[in-house]
């Protein structure tokens, strides 16, 4: 499983776990794959703090840092970045706070404990993105930073490459991919419309092939709803560098995910899922719940466009991190649909070998047929 950009990395097996838990990331570097810690909900000072951990555990690792730097979002260009969360929080209906505060009280999810504030304006700008990005380049073993929504800046882009360190960024459809390579972006990963998180709406299997055809030679990394060792064998089969996985994580023994909140993925199928702009205001896939259900119900109000949605919703992510049993029917539970597969909660680095081995039995699967026929 040693692809060109494996050994570009340094890393034994293609595998890109994307995950918001630091321990998440250690364990898979470890285990021979490639932790991406995920920066959106950090300040810095508290990213900060995460990366410091993970280079004091990882060893001589590499690791990567997903920010999120819109393509295009509410204000984009218009604001003074000085006050720029006071102008966007002027833009925000007082009806939209409104409704989800009531959403929340009508399921008996306590307010914050006194003292505390939900954030709400996070990295969800290139503002806001860019201390994560100083911080990030700032650790030796952190080798990647991937973009999850558009085409990094260009001044980013240049800033990371002047770095000596590698681009990445997700897409989903080849013009997507095809503005990526044109801005200088290393690798591409194409994720279909299973995955969790933001995505588009084209299934992986149309869109791995498309990609990788588009930007050829530059590397992809296949994303969405990949789970299995056969998903990766087939993602290397189309001409793809490697996998890039997310959902998977979130029920290993290291995540940090309340018991609860993992107990409703465990038991959750892959038609539990939904993709919603009700949480961060981009179509973004997660379980069904009263949250998304309300959100879309006749005579509510419609979400607003990023970032202005998180915002509004970023006390009910708060409150819902706080009471997480009380939350259980409102709770941003952000999953692909390979979650109908995800039936147990395990080490990671056992994940990783079941990967590795699924993928080997998968190609050798695929040789005997294909020596079968050849001989016949």
């Amino acid at each position: 499983m040693q692809t060109d950009l494996a050994r570009q990395l340094g890393i034994e097996f293609p595998i890109f776990a994307f995950t918001h838990c630091r321990d998440v990331v250690v364990a898979v570097s470890k285990a021979g794959g490639f932790g991406v810690l995920g920066a959106v909900g950090f300040t810095p000072e508290q990213l900060e703090i995460e990366l410091d951990w993970i280079d004091a555990h990882i060893g001589d690792r590499p690791y990567g840092v997903d920010i999120v730097i819109p393509g295009k979002y509410e204000g984009m260009g218009e604001l003074d970045v000085a006050k720029l969360e006071d102008d966007l929080r002027a833009m925000i209906p007082a009806e939209h706070r409104a409704f989800a505060r009531k959403l929340l009280d009508d399921h008996g999810v306590p307010e914050l404990p006194e003292g505390r504030t939900a954030p709400e304006l996070i990295g969800w700008t290139e503002a806001t993105a860019g201390p994560q990005v100083e911080l990030a380049l700032q650790h030796p073993n952190m080798r990647l930073i991937a973009n999850a929504l558009g085409t990094p800046p260009a001044d980013v882009i240049e800033h990371i490459h002047a770095a000596g360190r590698l681009v990445a960024a997700l897409c989903g459809a080849p013009s997507h991919a095809q503005r990526h390579v044109n801005a200088g972006v290393d690798i591409v990963i194409a994720q279909g419309t299973e995955g969790g998180g933001h995505t588009g709406d084209v299934g992986s299997m149309v869109l791995w092939p498309e990609v990788i055809e588009a930007v050829h030679p530059t590397p992809v990394l296949a994303a969405g709803g990949v789970g299995t060792g056969r998903q990766i064998a087939a993602a290397l089969a189309m001409g793809a560098q490697g996998v890039w996985t997310g959902s998977l994580w979130l029920t290993v023994e290291e995540a940090d995910v309340p018991p609860a909140q993992q107990q409703a993925l465990i038991d959750a199928g892959s038609r539990d899922t939904v993709r919603s702009r009700s949480w961060t205001g981009k179509p973004c896939r997660m379980l069904r719940s009263d949250w998304t259900e309300a959100w879309e119900a006749e005579g509510s109000p419609k979400p607003l466009g990023m970032p202005l949605q998180f915002m509004v919703t970023g006390e009910a992510v708060a409150r819902g991190n706080q009471y997480p049993e009380q939350a259980k029917g409102v709770v941003f539970n952000p999953v692909g649909q390979i979650v109908g597969q995800m039936t147990k909660i395990r080490p990671a680095k056992d994940v990783i070998f079941q990967l590795v081995d699924e993928c080997i039995e998968a190609t050798e699967r695929l040789d005997k047929l294909m020596g079968t026929r050849a001989d016949s």
